[in-house]
């Protein structure tokens, strides 16, 4: 089986895929209990502009110039005419910053940063009956809390995928079923355990929490009140004294794991994948019993954007069947668009990925910037994310 690695050439900075830095300026959450500014969406697109400035991910939007193989911006410019300048983004805090300085059109914004960008006013509502291709992604996908407001949505999902348990299973013989296996967990294996780092690690905590504590009252992991964030908190406190290294690179993540540092922790698909291809190490994954945490990536449209019909025409694009296929496969994610599982070179991709399993998915907390106004509407008394910013730092020490 040809494993989706490619993305392993891509060239990073110090930041991870998909993540939040493990500190972020403070003052950018958008985190009040207010409501995001009005603007109006689109009622339609008119001929492209010309040009089109993205922040993307590493490996979200290749033109050739990592992998002449690998290009599916080239094909975009000459469809649409609309020139495709691409400004890599390493952490979502970065992107939140890039997306403020009116240089850019459009952003593929994590969960943790979408609110954030939102609430600020940063991006523009969408107007999805003007990109036909967004009928047929996942519906599990649309419509939600990190995403869109009351019931208006703010972008088009790109691709998904959790953030399971995976352990050397050599070195732990009993095959964990819970986050209970690192919560604290894990003695016998101390300095071997091993933790993303980000401050919506907290979510991570707060939803193993929110199954075995009960009396914490914790609904969902993204809306916490002072006194649950202080538990979770705490539990990440605990769990500290076995961890051996906290990870944001994920190649990282492989090299510890095949070097033996690192023997059980959250992690990804894709790094499970990698490893086992590599056939070092003799690695198993799980998705815990409690559910786990997961992202949804977005593109999202800049509030004023110079060139909005190009961004229209790349969001439409970039979820179409064969360009949707390629990133997902390239990226080593599940594609959001339910077509793209037909065209994917290597055929158990979708599989792999659960990239059409709504039962799997409905148990993934998707990252959701915390907000004072509790994202699951309890109330307006949940913690805001730079509230979660102050506590990591205070739990790494």
């Amino acid at each position: 089986m040809r494993y989706p690695i490619r993305r392993l050439g891509v060239a990073l900075a110090a930041g991870a895929l998909l993540v939040t830095a493990g500190c972020s300026s403070s003052g950018d959450s958008g985190g009040g209990s207010g409501e995001p500014p009005k603007m109006d969406a689109a009622t339609s697109v008119g001929d492209g502009e010309g040009q089109l400035n993205l922040i993307a991910w590493p490996g979200y939007a290749e033109n050739g110039s990592n992998d002449p193989a690998v290009d599916w911006v080239t094909p975009f410019e000459e469809q649409t005419g609309c020139q495709v300048n691409i400004k890599i983004g390493n952490t979502s805090d970065e992107m939140v910053q890039l997306m403020r300085t009116g240089q850019y059109d459009g952003v593929s914004a994590s969960g943790d940063a979408t609110l954030r960008l939102i609430y600020a006013g940063d991006v523009a509502p969408v107007n999805t009956d003007l990109v036909p291709n967004y009928a047929t992604v996942v519906p599990f996908l649309k419509d939600k809390p990190w995403n869109s407001v009351n019931g208006q949505m703010y972008g088009v999902p790109h691709g998904w995928g959790a953030n399971i348990l995976m352990y050397n299973a050599d070195v732990v013989t009993e095959a964990p079923d819970s986050w209970g296996a690192v919560f604290p967990g894990a003695p016998d294996v101390k300095g071997k355990v091993t933790a993303y780092d980000s401050p919506i690690y907290i979510a991570d905590a707060a939803l193993y929490l929110s199954k075995t504590k009960p009396e914490l009252g914790i609904n969902d992991p993204y809306s916490l009140t002072a006194e649950q964030l202080d538990a979770a908190a705490e539990l990440l406190k605990q769990q500290k004294e076995n961890i051996g290294e906290y990870w944001s690179d994920y190649t990282k993540q492989v090299q510890a794991f095949e070097s033996g540092t690192s023997v059980i922790g959250t992690s990804w698909q894709v790094i499970a994948n990698t490893i086992e291809a590599d056939g070092k190490v003799n690695i198993a994954t799980v998705l815990p019993n409690e559910g786990s945490t997961g992202w949804s990536d977005t593109w999202m449209l800049a509030a004023d954007a110079a060139h909005p019909n190009c961004m229209y025409k790349w969001m439409d694009y970039i979820i179409s069947p064969e360009a949707n296929a390629q990133v997902a496969e390239y990226f080593g994610e599940a594609p959001a668009q339910t077509k793209s599982c037909d065209l994917t070179a290597d055929k158990a991709h979708c599989e792999t990925y659960h990239a059409t399993d709504e039962e799997y998915a409905a148990q993934i907390h998707y990252w959701t910037t915390p907000q004072t106004k509790c994202v699951d509407g309890s109330g307006d008394n949940c913690t805001s994310y730079d509230e979660w910013v102050s506590k990591w730092q205070e739990i790494k020490g």
